[in-house]
């Protein structure tokens, strides 16, 4: 037999609803696992992939290698190594949940020397790619004939 009224929320009750997942520096916000905190920072597309990074040493956590359930709180250092590109920023908020790409942007703060550094690789890999020849895939009859000529020559 249903109970006609009103219901209480099912989401706990908390009635700031998705705020409670997203705390800012100033709030005195309690500790969340470095593999979380890594995937809501929007550095890794899923968790398992963050934990692999952890694990492997790719991210670490103050100059120290941790384990993915280390806690991560307000003020540590993260230093992330992906694709040849070195990230060192400071975390300036913790998320329980992994949300927009501002939201994520607002978690730490990236020091200029990496920033720099990031640039300078962008431009580096930029500068390769327009430097290398590109090939769209496999040639046509005529593309391969052409070529065959332009090896045959003396």
């Amino acid at each position: 037999m249903r109970r006609h009224g009103p219901q209480p929320p099912r989401h706990g009750g908390d009635p700031r609803g998705d705020l409670r997942d997203y705390v800012a520096a100033d709030a005195g916000c309690g500790p969340v696992r470095f593999d979380l905190w890594l995937w809501a920072a929007r550095f890794y597309k899923t968790r398992p992939l963050a934990a692999d990074a952890v694990g492997n040493g790719h991210a670490r956590l103050d100059d120290q290698r941790v384990k993915p359930a280390h806690a991560v709180r307000v003020g540590d250092r993260v230093t992330v190594r992906k694709d040849g590109v070195v990230w060192d920023v400071t975390v300036t908020g913790v998320a329980a949940r992994r949300g927009s790409a501002t939201d994520a942007a607002g978690l730490y703060r990236e020091g200029d020397a990496s920033r720099l550094a990031r640039e300078e690789e962008a431009t580096r890999r930029r500068e390769a790619a327009l430097a290398s020849p590109r090939f769209p895939g496999r040639p046509t009859k005529r593309e391969r004939r052409k070529l065959e000529d332009f090896l045959d020559e003396p």
